[in-house]
């Protein structure tokens, strides 16, 4: 099983964006998505980026992380 986390996209850069994960800043790969702003969110697995996603699900995943813990 993978586990994804969401995080703000907080500036892009190369190929790379820095993301904020519940306040944890970490450089992450961007190269799969197209389209990406600061501003948005994505779910990250393994240092890329895999998917870009809405507010609702961040704030959703972010619910179901802290059930979980």
């Amino acid at each position: 099983m993978c586990v994804g986390l969401s995080a703000k996209v907080v500036k892009i850069s190369d190929g790379t964006a820095l993301v904020d994960a519940s306040g944890a800043k970490r450089s992450v790969s961007v190269q799969l998505l197209e389209d990406l702003e600061p501003g948005d969110y994505v779910m990250v697995h393994a240092g890329i980026a895999i998917a870009k996603i809405t507010d609702e699900d961040e704030t959703e995943t972010d619910a179901l992380m802290e059930e979980l813990l």
